[in-house]
């Protein structure tokens, strides 16, 4: 009777770890397939193929389409952090400068997912929820920068629409349509900002 109670916890574990394995497999499938072919033509069974699971085993980890979509942007944001403007030192046009230049970056490497998701948005409400952290993100961004750079109060409102448009994806891909690179894409803002 001590062996077998000292074997079931041991079970539990190693049971809990397959489970979150299986997990992760999913949400990593998931997040593929988003970013390849966007949330709205992503189906259970392609990713169930993907992770290597039975769709039943998706639809038992994530019964809806929140709760999948959550964990997949909570999985991407982690992998694909913010940039951070506590980094980026003193105020003015340069600091304001850099921490757009620290943005656009973030945008070349994540332009593949963000485009996806920006695409199919409109068509799926259950994104909103999922990229309530993104939004809320591009808020503060914008506010910090607008507090760095202190604009004479003339001005601030003038800055204030120039920096929250400065700092939206859209903007960012008509940019780099025009084939800007990230720095001449910043210059062009502060350029608007003088």
């Amino acid at each position: 009777m001590f062996i077998e109670m000292a074997r079931r916890p041991y079970r539990m574990e190693k049971r809990a770890e397959a489970r979150d394995e299986t997990r992760a497999r999913i949400v990593d499938a998931a997040i593929a397939l988003h970013e390849a072919v966007g949330p709205k033509a992503t189906t259970i069974s392609a990713i169930a193929e993907r992770a290597g699971v039975q769709r039943l085993t998706v639809y038992r980890h994530f019964p809806d389409d929140e709760s999948l979509f959550q964990a997949c942007s909570s999985g991407w944001y982690e992998r694909n952090p913010f940039p951070d403007l506590v980094a980026i030192e003193g105020g003015g046009l340069q600091a304001c400068r850099e921490g757009l230049v620290a943005l656009y970056r973030y945008y070349s490497g994540a332009e593949r997912m963000l485009a996806s998701v920006a695409r199919d948005a409109p068509d799926m409400p259950v994104l909103e929820s999922a990229n309530a952290p993104f939004f809320r993100f591009l808020a503060a961004f914008s506010r910090a920068l607008f507090d760095r750079l202190s604009p004479p109060l003339s001005r601030a409102v003038f800055a204030s629409a120039t920096l929250d448009h400065a700092v939206r994806f859209p903007t960012w891909q008509s940019f780099q349509e025009a084939g800007l690179a990230d720095e001449a894409k910043a210059d062009l803002v502060i350029d608007w900002l003088k």
